[in-house]
């Protein structure tokens, strides 16, 4: 007899760290899956970094157990359920130490044990004990998906994963690969990576899903006719300050309009570990009093800001080591709430700025053609009309969450189902 997801089958989901402020598409893809049925244990390997979080946050009713983390300073933690464990599952601890071996073996990343470690602490403490957590989902393909995997295996339990950006072009594509073999399937959040993970599968049986995070339309919606606008314009960024970001990219056009005696005022917010290096660019270009940084703020202030603003802009492109944006979510965000958006080609912003229709796309690294599209943007009211009208109709057609997490939903009650049955 079929059961329902909500009475019987829980869905454990491994983090990086939550919550944060910079990952609200995880908080709302939980507290979706709640709303449709799912009942929610989360394990994440970090405390938030910040000491506020969003409302959607506070209305999820899942679990919140955390992993240690720090290897040097929680060891005894790690190891004494791991000796447990050994004892209790001598066969599938032998196979858990010898996958761990192996990866080791490609990469010379001692991380590699401290997952399996941590896996095993998952393992002894949570999914021994409860037999309703039947199926474990990594969100990350990175060091997440490396703890699910082992606890998977460990466990007994069948494990997917989601991957995003970062944590698809700074792996192993060897490791990558690993994950995906092993994995029952793969949710990404473009069509880019989809193709990109399909690369490096090749061949592999896995399904890959390609499910857009998308937002929640009745949050961003435009409640301000972005359409007339005069200077000095009102340009807006949310970003973190890093080098994938393209920030010094911005800059260098903004001072360009500068130069040009072009009118606007920017606004930053965002944090990162650039952040002296951004500021000290800003004071050497002389955009003091044309730009501000107001570091992270909240949901109802970014809304505020978009309000507020005539453009959003980001000038992403590919980091040294690979890293890159998949869809800023801010991106989406800004279209929906009328804001027309302006950004660079790399990865799949062309998936949601279609150039001339729902957005403007530029090459990266290129200040010139930047200030030149801004410009453009501000000044052109029928392409700004087009563009504004072309964005919202994009999100509503493309990036409803309900919709994508409704989809999701079903990929994962079809999974729970097939482990029920084979549980039966």
């Amino acid at each position: 007899m079929n059961a329902s997801p909500k009475t019987v089958h829980t869905l454990g989901y491994i983090l990086k760290g939550y919550p944060r402020i910079s990952e609200t598409f995880i908080s709302n893809e939980i507290l979706l899956l709640e709303q449709l049925g799912f009942r929610m244990r989360l394990f994440p390997m970090r405390h938030p970094r910040e000491n506020f979080c969003h409302d959607s946050v506070k209305q999820i009713q899942a679990r919140v157990d955390y992993l240690p983390t720090e290897l040097l300073f929680e060891f005894p933690r790690l190891l004494l359920p791991n000796i447990f464990l050994a004892i209790k599952r001598p066969a599938l601890f032998k196979h858990g130490l010898g996958l761990a071996h192996r990866r080791y073996k490609r990469t010379a990343n001692l991380a590699t044990f401290k997952h399996l470690l941590q896996a095993g602490y998952l393992t002894n403490h949570y999914l021994l004990k409860d037999s309703t957590l039947s199926h474990l989902h990594g969100h990350f393909a990175h060091s997440p998906t490396s703890v699910t995997m082992f606890a998977a295996l460990l466990s007994g339990r069948s494990f997917s994963f989601t991957a995003h950006a970062k944590d698809i072009y700074t792996s192993n594509p060897e490791q990558l690969r690993e994950k995906i073999r092993f994995a029952e399937f793969v949710i990404t959040c473009t069509d880019y990576n989809r193709k990109h993970l399909e690369n490096i599968a090749d061949g592999l049986n896995t399904p890959i899903h390609c499910i857009y995070h998308g937002i929640d339309l009745k949050l961003f919606s435009p409640e301000t006719d972005h359409t007339e606008c005069a200077p000095p314009y009102r340009l807006l960024t949310v970003a973190r300050m890093t080098e994938k970001k393209g920030l010094p990219t911005l800059y260098k056009a903004l001072q360009i309009l500068k130069n040009h005696n072009f009118q606007f005022q920017h606004t930053l917010i965002g944090d990162g570990d650039d952040r002296e290096k951004i500021q000290k660019l800003i004071a050497e270009l002389g955009l003091a009093d044309y730009c501000q940084c107001l570091g992270t703020r909240t949901h109802k202030e970014v809304l505020k800001q978009f309000e507020e603003s005539d453009l959003f802009v980001l000038a992403c492109e590919i980091a040294k080591n690979g890293d890159r944006d998949g869809i800023p979510n801010v991106l989406v965000e800004s279209l929906a709430m009328g804001v027309p958006g302006l950004s660079t080609t790399v990865s799949a912003i062309p998936e949601i700025l279609i150039h001339n229709t729902s957005g403007i796309t530029v090459a990266p690294s290129e200040p010139e053609t930047m200030a030149a599209h801004i410009r453009e943007i501000l000044e052109n009211k029928p392409l700004r009309k087009t563009l504004i009208q072309g964005g919202i109709k994009h999100t509503r057609n493309h990036f409803d969450n309900r919709r994508l997490i409704a989809a999701m939903g079903d990929i994962f009650r079809n999974q729970l189902e097939t482990n029920q049955k084979k549980a039966q």
